[in-house]
C-alpha cells in the first residue's frame, strides 16, 4: 500500500458513509405515504397531489439518469486527462450512472410485460 496513505482512507471511509446517510435519507423520503399510496413518488397513481402525472415522472427520472450519465462521463475523462486522481469518486459516478440505467432498463421491461399483458386479455 505504497500510494494510499492513511488519511486518504479515511477520506474514502468518510465520502462513502456520506454517501450511504444520503441514500438511506432518500429511502426513507421515498417510502413515506402520497395520497394513501406508498412508494417512490407514489408511483401507482394517474395524479398525485402535486399534479403530476406517469409521464412526467418518467421523463424527470429519464433526466436523472442521463444527468448520472454525463457525469460519469466527465469525470472519468477528467481522470483519463489526468486533472484529478481520486479514482473512487470516478468509479462511485460511474456506478451510479450504471445501476440508474439497469433500474430504467428494468422499469421499461416491466412496463412492455404489462402492456402485453393488458393486450392479450380479452374484451
Amino acid at each position: 500500500m505504497s500510494g494510499i496513505s492513511p488519511t486518504t482512507l479515511l477520506q474514502m471511509r468518510s465520502a462513502i458513509l456520506q454517501q450511504n446517510s444520503a441514500l438511506q435519507q432518500a429511502a426513507s423520503n421515498a417510502a413515506k405515504p402520497i395520497g394513501g399510496i406508498t412508494g417512490i413518488g407514489g408511483a401507482g397513481g394517474v395524479g398525485g397531489p402535486d399534479g403530476g402525472n406517469f409521464a412526467s415522472a418518467m421523463k424527470s427520472a429519464l433526466n436523472e439518469v442521463n444527468g448520472l450519465q454525463a457525469n460519469a462521463e466527465q469525470v472519468t475523462s477528467a481522470y483519463e486527462r489526468g486533472e484529478t486522481t481520486d479514482i473512487a469518486g470516478v468509479m462511485l459516478a460511474r456506478e451510479k450512472a450504471s445501476v440508474g440505467f439497469q433500474a430504467t432498463l428494468q422499469v421499461r421491461n416491466k412496463l412492455l410485460s404489462a402492456y402485453k399483458d393488458i393486450m392479450s386479455m380479452p374484451v
